[in-house]
C-alpha cells in the first residue's frame, strides 16, 4: 500500500443472488482514499454507492450479497479476509459509518445515552458510568442542546437535524481514522445541511480523519471534498481532484450531471437541463458502455468493456469513443 493511501478499492465485484441469478451490483471498481483527505462519491440512486461502501465494512445484506473478486485494503490490512471478530473491532473503532437514513440508524426502543455509551463500552471497555459520561461529552462536541437532557431520549423526541448528529455521533465516538458518509444531509433542510457539512469538517481536521462522503449532491461535493469519484452503473467512469473535474469533465454521464445543477446565470423558472432514460435494471446492464446503453447508441452492443485509464495526470476515465471528451 502506498503510504498516504489510508483506504484502497481493487477491481472490487459484488454481486447479489437474484431469481435471475448472480447480478453484479458493483462491477470490478477501483479507487483509492488518501489519509486526511474527503473524496466524494457521486452518482444516480442504482449507481452502487451505498453497495460499495456496505462492502467495504462488510455489512452487505446476507445470505444474498456477496464479496466476488477485488480487495479492500485498509492501512495495509485486506479487509475481505479479515476474520468476524477482526471486523467488528474495525467498524465503529477504526471505521465510523454514518448510515444513509437517522431514524432507521438509531433503535426506537433504546434511549440516545444507552445507543452511543455502547460504542464506547464495546469498543473501550468502559465502565457504564465512563461511558455514559463519554457519550454526553461526545453529544455536546456534536453541538447538540442540553447533552445531558437529551442522553434521556428516545430517537422520535429528537428532530431529523438531532437524529443526524446523534448518528454521527455513534460514527466518531472512537475517532475512527475513516468516516463513511452516506448521504448524511438527506432530507435536511438547506440551512441544516450547512450545519452538519461544516461540523463535519471541524471534527475532521480535530480528529484527522479520512473521509469517504456518498452523495447525489454536486454542490456538496464542490464544497467538502478533494477528490471525486463518478459511479454509473455500478462502475466507475471518471475521477479526478475536485478542482479538475469541474473544471474539465472529459465523461458524458460527469458533463450531463454538471449541466444539470442551476447557477447564478440559470434564468428564474427556466427548465434545467436532465439526462433522458433512467440506470438500466442489474440484469439489463450491457458489457459495453452503460451510458450509451441509456442513450440508446450502437456502441453499447459491444461486448467490450471501455478500459479506464489515465487521460491525464490524477485524471482516470472510461475510455468510450461516444462519451469521452478526448
Amino acid at each position: 500500500m502506498s503510504e498516504h493511501k489510508l483506504l484502497e478499492v481493487d477491481k472490487l465485484i459484488t454481486s447479489f443472488d437474484t431469481e435471475r441469478g448472480m447480478l453484479r451490483a458493483v462491477d470490478q471498481i477501483s479507487f483509492s482514499i488518501p489519509a486526511g483527505k474527503t473524496v466524494g462519491i457521486v452518482g444516480e440512486s442504482g449507481c452502487g454507492k451505498s453497495v460499495t461502501a456496505m462492502s467495504i465494512v462488510r455489512l452487505l445484506p446476507q445470505p444474498s450479497g456477496k464479496v466476488l473478486g477485488g480487495e479492500i485494503r485498509f492501512k495495509g490490512e485486506d479487509l475481505l479476509h479479515a476474520s468476524d471478530k477482526r471486523m467488528r473491532q474495525v467498524r465503529g473503532g477504526e471505521i465510523g459509518v454514518i448510515f444513509q437514513e437517522p431514524m432507521s440508524a438509531l433503535n426506537p426502543v433504546h434511549r440516545i445515552g444507552r445507543q452511543v455509551a455502547e460504542v464506547f463500552r464495546i469498543h473501550k471497555n468502559m465502565s457504564k458510568k465512563d461511558a455514559w459520561d463519554a457519550a454526553t461529552e461526545m453529544l455536546a462536541l456534536l453541538r447538540i442542546p442540553a447533552p445531558e437532557k437529551r442522553m434521556m431520549d428516545y430517537p422520535h423526541h429528537l428532530s431529523g437535524g438531532m437524529r443526524q448528529r446523534v448518528v454521527i455521533a455513534l460514527a466518531l465516538a472512537c475517532r475512527p481514522s475513516l468516516l463513511i458518509a452516506d448521504e448524511p444531509t438527506t432530507a435536511l433542510d438547506v440551512t441544516v445541511q450547512a450545519q452538519i457539512l461544516d461540523l463535519l469538517e471541524n471534527l475532521q481536521h480535530d480528529i484527522g480523519m479520512s473521509v469517504m462522503l456518498i452523495t447525489h449532491d454536486l454542490g456538496v461535493i464542490a464544497e467538502t471534498c478533494d477528490e471525486v469519484v463518478v459511479m454509473y452503473a455500478g462502475r466507475v467512469v471518471e475521477s479526478a481532484p475536485v478542482d479538475e473535474l469541474f473544471g474539465n469533465p472529459l465523461h458524458a454521464y460527469t458533463q450531463a450531471l454538471l449541466r444539470s445543477i442551476p447557477t447564478l446565470e440559470t434564468p428564474p423558472k427556466s427548465v434545467l437541463p436532465t439526462i433522458p432514460g433512467t440506470v438500466a435494471g442489474l440484469g439489463d446492464h450491457t458489457y459495453g458502455c452503460r451510458f450509451c446503453q441509456r442513450m440508446g447508441r450502437k456502441s453499447s452492443r459491444t461486448r467490450e468493456r471501455p478500459k479506464f485509464k489515465e487521460a491525464q495526470p490524477g485524471h482516470w476515465l472510461e475510455i468510450c469513443k461516444e462519451c469521452s471528451n478526448l
